[in-house]
């Protein structure tokens, strides 16, 4: 397929208004199904699951089985529409959603459509530089996921080129919480960060109700991003395109510019854009056609049948208010201001789980600069290096009894580096792979003395200009009882001896 045409970023905003909309799926955390009994693959355990093995005849959508609503979703869905600033209907009804896919055993699927479980709210979003943008929401329902579709044969592993597709219902039935914006209006050339920034908001909200793990990479949260352009000063809303479930933050940023960028420069040249849903390519950078894009009237939208309303008590919505964490903005604000963290100090730390791990860390007893400097460094760089979240390679306990023993003298920044490798590797607690690798300081004066002595008898020299008042020569000493105790002396008590003995 030939590249497509795009238009300069700053050219497509002088000429179009980009409208923006997010449809963001999450997957609940629930034991089960959303409609049946089966185990709900969501849950870490289950993501290496045989295919087709976590499944019920529901949710192959076999002859006379029934679906039964999974109450824990439903408690999350009001959890999450009260965190989105939603009110809460008092009856919400499940709808049939029909639409063929191999993928989807019923031939529909069960969704909400116009009676959803919250409706009309907005969440603060804040941009890299502190500026506060306020998203609407114009609902949140509850639904059921699809199964997944392998396809192979092809190169790239996707359906074009594929030879056959096989089928994994493993997921079919996973409880979801569709959450859908009202078009945002005034993004301008921060409607990529504006995209980025939101789904974060989504995700931080999420993890805060504990009620998903919200990981991008496996599917937990997923979002379709919807892009228009008007002609500047025209108030008709141009056609939209909707790229579908890009799989990180970096990328809905990308996604979004590309999508601004390729419909200026169609429209500019004179032609239409064409509603429908893309792929995008990570490798890329770009995306591609997928399908046109169905209305409502297209699915053919009935009420349930197999299913009562959903008519929450007040009791219940108020109990459930009462237990909603902080609003991530305020969180963020009130930990920044306490741990005495600069604006340019808290970048790293501000979004997702580093600011999860941070805050245990400092509550195990590590100072905030320390807690920020292991997390923000050396085992970000490690799960970098690893793929894999900084929170999956060792625990905020670990890192701040690694913490403790440098504060103690018991190590070194370099040896707690050699430390930490040990933790990683599963060696034990900090304290063990000291204990287990003899990694520890050598404090003993004694010990320390017999190498200083030995590396000014290498170097007879180096005592005579300290004497003289050069004592940047001792630097020549230090380093070579540093080598000679490989890394294990404290370098500042070193320095100390080698001063006294050249008083004497």
């Amino acid at each position: 397929m030939a590249a497509a045409k795009l238009m300069n970023f700053d050219k497509a905003l002088e000429l179009f208004e980009p409208v923006l909309g997010f449809e963001v799926h999450v997957e609940l955390n629930t034991e089960t199904k959303m409609f049946s009994d089966a185990p709900n693959p969501a849950n870490e355990k289950y993501h290496a699951a045989e295919p087709n093995t976590l499944i019920a005849p529901v949710d192959l959508g076999l002859p006379g089985s029934l679906p039964v609503v999974n109450a824990t979703a439903i408690r999350s869905s009001i959890s999450l529409g009260l965190a989105l600033g939603c009110s809460i209907a008092e009856s919400s009804r499940f709808a049939r959603k029909n639409y063929f896919y191999p993928d989807l055993g019923k031939n529909y699927q069960i969704s909400q459509y116009d009676e959803p479980i919250a409706y009309e709210g907005s969440v603060e979003v804040e941009l890299e530089d502190g500026t506060i943008v306020t998203v609407p929401i114009e609902r949140a329902h509850m639904e059921e996921d699809a199964g997944k579709l392998t396809h192979m044969g092809g190169a790239t592993g996707r359906i074009q080129g594929a030879e056959y597709s096989l089928v994994d219902y493993n997921r079919a039935g996973v409880p979801l919480v569709e959450i859908v914006t009202k078009p945002i209006f005034g993004a301008e050339h921060r409607a990529p960060e504006i995209a980025k920034a939101y789904v974060a908001a989504i995700r931080d909200i999420v993890r805060g109700l504990g009620i998903s793990e919200a990981r991008l990479e496996r599917g937990n949260l997923r979002c379709d991003a919807n892009v228009s352009l008007r002609p500047r000063g025209q108030e008709k809303l141009g056609t939209r395109t909707e790229t579908k479930n890009v799989n990180s933050m970096r990328s809905v940023e990308r996604a979004v510019r590309y999508e601004i960028q390729r419909q200026a420069a169609i429209l500019a040249d004179g032609g239409t854009i064409t509603q429908e849903t893309r792929h995008w390519h990570e490798d890329t950078g770009t995306t591609s056609p997928g399908r046109p894009k169905s209305d409502a009237d297209d699915y053919r939208y009935f009420p349930e049948p197999d299913l009562l309303p959903v008519q929450p008590p007040a009791e219940l919505i108020e109990e459930l208010r009462a237990v909603l964490p902080e609003q991530p903005v305020a969180r963020r604000r009130r930990l920044m201001t306490e741990w005495g963290f600069t604006d340019l100090e808290f970048q790293d730390v501000r979004n997702g789980g580093l600011l999860d791990v941070v805050e245990a860390t400092i509550a195990a007893g590590a100072a905030p600069a320390a807690a920020r400097k292991w997390w923000t460094g050396e085992i970000s760089r490690q799960a970098n290096a690893a793929e894999k979240d900084a929170a999956e390679l060792i625990s905020p306990e670990n890192v701040a009894a690694l913490q403790k023993l440098v504060d103690a003298g018991v190590l070194t920044d370099k040896l707690a580096r050699q430390v930490l490798e040990g933790v990683i590797a599963g060696e034990g607690t900090p304290q063990e792979v000291v204990d287990a690798r003899g990694l520890a300081v050598v404090s003993d004066d004694g010990a320390l003395i017999a190498a200083i002595d030995d590396a000014l008898a290498a170097q007879p020299d180096v005592m005579a200009k300290i004497k003289d008042g050069k004592v940047q020569a001792a630097g020549a000493i230090i380093g070579a009882v540093m080598k000679a105790m490989k890394g294990q002396a404290d370098a500042a008590r070193v320095r100390e001896l080698i001063l006294e003995r050249a008083a004497q």
